[in-house]
């Protein structure tokens, strides 16, 4: 096995092993479309279409994954989300 080819296999390795996990938002009868929308793009770096988006999708799916990485990112995320009154959790 040559060098580059060692390389590539740790990088390979190494990227299976973080864990990847997810902020779900949930639907809600409480908070209206523009307070989802604006706490997204606050608190996930949503562009406001992408906010707009999984709004919709949470309103006719029930539930909708917000953001995706790490634990220790997404972790004061989601605390913020409970904060503004949404219904969120990390999976």
């Amino acid at each position: 096995m040559d060098t580059n080819e060692r390389i590539l296999e740790e990088v390979l390795v190494e990227e299976e092993t973080v864990k990847q996990n997810e902020i779900v938002l949930f639907n809600d009868d409480v908070n209206t479309f523009d307070h989802v929308i604006d706490t997204l793009v606050d608190v996930c770096e949503h562009s406001p279409e992408q906010a707009e988006q999984c709004s919709l999708i949470v309103h006719y799916k029930g539930k909708c994954t917000v953001k995706t990485g790490e634990y220790d990112d997404l972790k004061p995320r989601c605390s913020r989300l409970l904060q503004a009154g949404l219904s969120a959790e990390i999976v």
